[in-house]
């Protein structure tokens, strides 16, 4: 029981470790490019290949791919906490126990939404959280249940996001506002002084919040669907449900792959001439919303599926990176911030989208060697250490 659990374990630790990078490899723009619409900026007509092929590759293969795993994954991690504190503390307490952790949490998010990236997801998640902790303990029938009605409720919001962005496809000068935009935020970012950035990354963090209400439905279902395969050990006995896996992995290469891929060619298209915003855009991000976590579904699967020996090589790397994820999340917002923006070293000016994505790559690769050594001498992160402390004091 023991090795399978610890096999179990290392295959979600190695899962959430490749969710924490894949973050990274979209939040990096917006340490460059400010919160717009335009993610990637504005791409001048004289771009190299390089970078044309960086903006796609992060459109098509990262954007909407990553934040849907660690949400499903924050889920799963919460039927499992709550089950082994009830076991020991029984269902009131677990849930005072969790409620603590979900405070502390709210508080990093605010903080870190604050002080260091606008994009934060963890107050988003504590939000929820809170919703979520009224379902400990439930059944897998009413938890079924809480799912229906969670899709009800997307497909609600998608329909409202189809007519937004049909009447944004409509606006003559939306193009041409959304580019002037794009090229402000960039010129505070990694040019203006200390104040300049801070005021600016605050009233971003504002506007990702006042939006919670369209992404809290999605959250609370990717939470949901987590708690789900627990309850069912989908993700922790994969073995018994390889067919369910295969059927999923074969959506995502057949469906999701190539409509992931038109997504990359129309973001890419988008930045090079913004001011032509075409519906075809905007369709295409419409479809994101469903392709973009259906892809990510068969990332999963493909870990869910991979074998004993293939399965150690990689948490070997990735284990110790999700073991303390917290950590390497807002180190990687700490990082960003001291090297890209205009209060640090201001190199988002500098560098090109090619080397911007080669910047993401080598901090991964510094995450995976500090996780290892850091590991090798501690339970936790130093982040998930404190979070532990609070939530279990007395």
């Amino acid at each position: 029981m023991g090795a399978s659990s610890s096999i179990r374990s290392a295959r979600i630790d190695a899962l959430r470790g490749l969710a924490v990078f894949g973050i990274l490899l979209i939040n990096v723009w917006g340490f460059v490019y400010g919160y717009t619409a335009l993610r990637y900026g504005v791409i001048e007509p004289s771009a190299t290949s390089g970078d044309r092929l960086a903006v796609f590759f992060a459109a098509a293969f990262a954007e909407q791919k990553f934040y849907p795993i660690f949400a499903f994954l924050f889920g799963a991690g919460f039927s499992l906490q709550m089950r082994s504190l009830e076991e020991k503390s029984g269902l009131e307490d677990a849930k005072a126990i969790y409620l603590r952790r979900l405070k502390w949490l709210l508080v990093v998010g605010v903080l870190h939404g604050t002080l260091l990236w606008f994009g934060d997801i963890l107050t988003s998640y504590a939000l929820t959280a809170f919703w979520l902790l009224r379902h400990a303990g439930e059944s897998w029938p009413e938890v079924r249940r809480s799912i229906r009605l969670a899709v009800i409720v997307n497909v609600a919001m998608l329909l409202l996001t189809a007519g937004i962005m049909a009447t944004i496809a409509n606006m003559p000068d939306y193009g041409a506002e959304t580019a002037a935009e794009a090229l402000l935020a960039n010129e505070i970012y990694t040019h203006g002084g200390w104040l300049e950035v801070t005021m600016a990354r605050i009233g971003d963090f504002g506007l990702n919040i006042s939006g919670f209400w369209l992404f809290v439905p999605r959250i609370a279902l990717l939470f949901l669907l987590g708690v789900a395969a627990v309850q069912l050990g989908w993700l922790t006995h994969p073995e018994q449900h390889r067919a369910l896996w295969r059927r999923i992995l074969l959506v995502g290469v057949f469906i999701a792959l190539p409509l992931n891929v038109w997504w990359g060619y129309e973001a890419l298209s988008w930045a090079l001439e913004p001011e032509t915003s075409s519906h075809s855009v905007h369709m295409a991000s419409l479809v994101l919303e469903l392709a973009g976590p259906a892809l990510a579904a068969a990332y999963v699967a493909v870990f869910m599926l991979a074998g004993r020996r293939a399965m150690d090589a990689v948490a070997r790397w990735l284990a110790p990176v999700g073991r303390m994820a917290l950590t390497n999340y807002l180190g990687q917002s700490l990082v960003c911030g001291l090297l890209l923006q205009a209060y640090g070293l201001g190199l988002g000016a500098v560098l090109s989208r090619a080397e911007l994505m080669g910047l993401s790559a080598a901090i991964m690769l510094a995450q995976v060697f500090v996780s290892r050594w850091w590991m090798s001498g501690h339970e936790q992160g130093p982040a998930e250490a404190l979070w532990r402390r609070y939530t279990y004091r007395r």
